[in-house]
């Protein structure tokens, strides 16, 4: 039990470490990704007015449908793909990816390259 609560006190220091110098504003938000063990979240950030403007994650209604699994690498890039498209309806294209103290690989790559596909840049 101990090692698991250490892994989570280390990501939780890269993740601010990594804070220190991601800042998303209006023009170029930040995409902020959190990843649990059975769900994946993320979500665009105005840092300037702390304002969550577009989010997804594996829970929702319209993923709930398409996919069986929420733990696997291809749920991680259904969401990066919806979350592109709500951020294309609200006219973002740009942003700075937060990866939240995890490692880019697995299921966060996954997700940064669904956003990426579907028009995201970053």
């Amino acid at each position: 039990m101990i090692k698991k609560i250490d892994r989570r006190l280390k990501r939780k220091k890269r993740h601010l470490r990594i804070r220190k110098r991601v800042f998303g504003t209006l023009e170029r938000p930040r995409l902020s990704v959190f990843r649990s063990e059975k769900h994946i979240y993320a979500q665009i950030i105005d840092d300037t007015r702390g304002f969550t403007i577009v989010s997804a994650s594996t829970l929702d209604h319209d993923l709930r449908e398409t996919i069986t699994k929420t733990w696997t690498k291809e749920a991680a890039r259904e969401v990066g793909k919806l979350i592109a498209k709500r951020a294309a309806e609200k006219g973002i294209e740009r942003v700075v990816f937060d990866r939240g103290g995890f490692k880019f690989h697995g299921r966060i790559r996954e997700l940064a390259d669904g956003a990426r596909e579907a028009g995201l840049k970053f």
